[in-house]
């Protein structure tokens, strides 16, 4: 059963780890945040809070407490990582590189994932780089630690693996919206994904930086953060973005968002069993 050592709670709204009737509410809901939460607090990331007491107890002595400023470079592809990350207040995004130095954005994970997954799916090196979008504190596992546990753990193994299927469907679905779906309704996907992994209403991201991450060109995010911010969806500003309306966001957004929001709450809302 997963542990409820703290409750995640929003404004009017509560969600606790320890049950398996009580979801982690996704989709078109918003995920439940911690007001102001304390960053040094291992249980805001939500694979740490599901780990079991035994678990717990072995990873704890291990978990490092780090910052994660905007930029930086968590995990470079083609190498193997290092360390484990555990985000509790930032955001990375994971980028696959071209061949000519180009990039885009390929998944995007928070408090409620890790970043390395490429320590334990057998492969080695990482497929991807992963660099931090949206400042703020995480914890990190060295390698060696992460493997052993993955390795002696059923229920780690079990809990890790269902994340990774969630993340690979982030993937394969971030792909076919790039193909299919228009730059308003990709921003509005990219700034709902930020949202549920962040500890407010404020995104970071240039248009430069937004152009990069969906593979466009900039005049086509600027011309799409105009219209939502004419219609009082968000407020954009030197590279902050307010949202200013979640519910108008999801009327705009393409179907890619939910898709993905149903996978991670089937897949982790559960506790976790080998």
């Amino acid at each position: 059963m997963l542990d409820a050592r703290v409750p995640a709670t929003r404004i009017g709204q509560s969600a606790r780890f320890n049950a398996a009737s009580q979801s982690i509410p996704r989709g078109p809901k918003p995920m439940p945040r911690i007001s102001n939460p304390p960053a040094d607090d291992m249980t805001l990331n939500r694979l740490l809070a599901a780990l079991p007491q035994e678990e717990w107890r072995r990873w704890t002595p291990h978990l490092e407490s780090v910052e994660m400023p905007i930029g930086r470079v968590l995990v470079e592809s083609g190498l193997r990582p290092r360390f484990a990350y555990f985000p509790t207040t930032a955001i990375a995004s994971l980028q696959y590189l071209m061949a000519d130095g180009s990039s885009g954005e390929i998944a995007v994970v928070g408090d409620e994932g890790i970043v390395g997954i490429s320590l334990f799916m057998g492969g080695g090196s990482a497929f991807s780089r992963a660099i931090v979008r949206g400042a703020g504190r995480g914890y990190r596992l060295r390698a060696s630690v992460m493997m052993e546990e993955f390795e002696r753990s059923a229920v780690t193994r079990h809990l890790l693996l269902r994340y990774t299927q969630a993340l690979v469907t982030q993937v394969a679905q971030t792909a076919i919206c790039n193909r299919h779906h228009s730059v308003d309704q990709q921003l509005c996907r990219w700034l709902l994904l930020g949202l549920d992994r962040s500890q407010g209403k404020e995104l970071q991201g240039t248009q430069e930086f937004i152009a990069e991450m969906l593979g466009v060109r900039r005049e086509g995010i600027t011309q799409a953060a105009g219209h939502l911010q004419k219609d009082g969806l968000i407020r954009y500003a030197r590279g902050h973005i307010l949202i200013l309306d979640r519910t108008g966001l999801e009327h705009r957004v393409c179907e890619c968002y939910s898709a993905v929001a149903k996978v991670y709450s089937r897949l982790l809302r559960d506790p976790p069993s080998p």
